[in-house]
Formats: structure tokens, C-alpha cells, sequence
């Protein structure tokens, strides 16, 4: 029989960084988790992600027993980390922070597609490069589908 879900926790923390400070602890310790062992358990399942800030969802049962998934970075991290910027415009319809090629956005719409929500190639780039435009970002080229 399966374990009663009493509730869900999404967080975002880096790979292989996870310590029962602030925002970890107080959010797994409000729900009565064991802080430790979730940091153990995360630091192992991420440590070839080491540094990169990851998204996770913790199932929480009655039992106060946990699971968890790891999804992919979000994908303005990754295009953050393409082309070496620090933050995104504050103001993206007037000033623009740089550029990013069409292959560099596939790159990352690879990496994205299990967490989105598109079945082809062509519709996760069309998100990231959605993404991309919101964060002043300009996106170099023709897409490759409008050849």
C-alpha cells in the first residue's frame, strides 16, 4: 500500500550545498523533517552538479518520511552561465545585456526538455529563447525552422 502524501516542498538550492541553515532548514523543519538527513541525501545525488542551482521538489508523508526530485537549472542560470553575465536588464524592452546564438539556445533547450512542457526540439527553443528575451537577452540570427 503506499504512503500517505501529506504535502509538497519546492526549494531551490545548489548542488552539492545543501546545509540545514537558511532557507533548508527552517523550511524542512516547519514540516517536521530530519534536516540532516535530506542534506546528506541531496549533497549525494548532486554532487556532479556542484555549484549549479537546481530545483527540487520534496513529496512529505504522513510519516514524516521524505522523497525527492531533482529537476533540471532554471533556464535563465543557464543562459546566464552561456554568455557569462551576471544578472538580467532590469529594464529588457529598452536595455539589452547581451547576446545569445540560436545553437547556444538548443544547447540549453536540451538540457531543459525533460522539464518542459514541449515534445519537440523546436518548441523548448522557443521557450528558452521566450526567456532569454525577457532577460534583455537578444537572440542573434533566424530561427532555424523559418529557413
Amino acid at each position: 500500500m503506499a504512503k500517505e502524501i501529506s504535502g509538497y516542498l519546492k526549494l531551490q538550492i545548489r548542488g552539492g550545498q545543501a546545509n540545514p541553515s537558511p532557507p533548508v532548514g527552517p523550511a524542512l523543519g516547519a514540516k517536521g523533517l530530519n534536516i540532516m538527513e535530506f542534506c546528506k541525501q541531496f549533497n549525494a545525488r548532486t554532487q556532479e552538479k556542484q555549484g549549479q542551482l537546481l530545483p527540487v521538489v520534496v513529496t512529505i508523508y504522513a510519516d514524516k518520511s521524505f522523497d525527492f526530485i531533482v529537476k533540471t537549472p532554471p533556464a535563465a542560470t543557464l543562459i546566464m552561465e552561456t554568455i557569462k553575465l551576471k544578472k538580467g536588464s532590469s529594464e529588457p524592452n529598452r536595455d539589452k545585456v547581451g547576446s545569445i546564438t540560436w545553437d547556444q539556445i538548443k544547447a540549453i533547450a536540451e538540457i531543459k526538455m525533460p522539464d518542459l512542457n514541449a515534445f519537440k526540439i523546436e518548441s523548448a527553443m522557443k521557450v528558452v529563447a521566450g526567456t532569454a528575451r525577457s532577460m534583455g537577452v537578444n537572440v542573434k540570427g533566424a530561427a532555424p525552422w523559418s529557413k
